[in-house]
């Protein structure tokens, strides 16, 4: 365990919650996380530094301690890195979800032949967040091929989580041009955009501002980790009070170099206050999802 997990409980029952939902939780095939893991030890070019995962357990053991900390509801944020790939992992979160009733059943896709099929019969079969990768997947999210994939979704109004920041490291379709283009053709979509967009947080403010599906996940967002080479702007912390309705709790679990309850104080440190925290680590995914 890491420290102050014992303290995750006390931080939700102060604020009155029933628990925490998690928007942004990474459960995977085995091997698929094993190479995860082998790339965050490497602190491979997309890290760029030491990164110790902090809940490095089986399966199992990752659910009892997120259970533990009190989180009604999760994800199983799987994303692929090349054609292929998707389906295959598509069908592994589906009997995730089905063994795992508290997971909010998550999909994802690739710009391929085929990808506007199965995403739409994904949405049919019951996903209830997707997962969208611009950093891994090296391509751009508002490419041609994917049009038919996001017109579905927006149709559908299904969330999705979108790394597309250039955090930790730039890619060649990452920042808010790439998404801005997006969301003037698909203007309804319901972007969930990963890591409030760090490093360029006044960016995807200025995207959620304008379009009012655009929500933003704290993960490892104003995190001591994060702070030290991406700060948030202290300008914008007006305009994140005012977003806190589209702002969702996410934390990374269990890929993170320090102890769940950090994600936390780091928000408590925000000195948004209480309605905003509530709003933040329950209500607002509670509306979004139907929890």
């Amino acid at each position: 365990m890491a420290d102050g997990d014992e303290q995750v409980g006390a931080f939700w029952r102060e604020l009155g919650l029933p628990g925490l939902i998690d928007v942004h939780t990474h459960f995977m095939p085995e091997r698929v996380m094993a190479k995860v893991w082998a790339y965050f030890d490497s602190a491979g070019p997309l890290v760029g530094r030491t990164w110790p995962i902090a809940y490095r357990f089986e399966e199992d053991e990752r659910l009892r301690v997120l259970r533990g900390f009190g989180v009604r509801a999760f994800t199983s944020m799987v994303y692929p890195h090349k054609p292929g790939m998707a389906q295959w992992l598509n069908g592994w979160a589906a009997d995730f979800a089905a063994r795992t009733p508290d997971c909010l059943r998550t999909a994802t896709f690739f710009p391929e032949d085929g990808a506007e099929a199965y995403v739409r019969a994904e949405i049919e079969d019951g996903a209830r967040i997707f997962k969208a990768h611009v950093q891994v997947g090296a391509y751009d999210p508002a490419g041609v091929r994917l049009d038919a994939v996001w017109g579905a979704l927006a149709e559908a109004g299904v969330p999705v989580v979108i790394h597309c920041g250039s955090g930790p490291a730039p890619g060649k379709h990452t920042g808010p041009e790439p998404i801005g283009r997006l969301l003037a053709r698909h203007p309804r979509l319901r972007l969930i955009v990963a890591h409030m967009g760090m490093p360029e947080y006044a960016d995807f403010l200025d995207l959620a501002q304008r379009y009012p599906g655009v929500h933003l996940d704290t993960t490892m967002a104003f995190t001591d980790f994060s702070e030290r080479t991406a700060p948030f702007p202290r300008a914008e912390r007006g305009r994140l009070a005012q977003l806190g309705d589209r702002v969702l709790f996410g934390s990374d679990f269990p890929n993170i170099p320090y102890g769940y309850a950090h994600a936390l104080d780091a928000l408590t440190r925000l000195e948004m206050g209480e309605a905003w925290l509530r709003a933040v680590c329950y209500g607002n995914a509670a509306r979004l999802f139907g929890v």
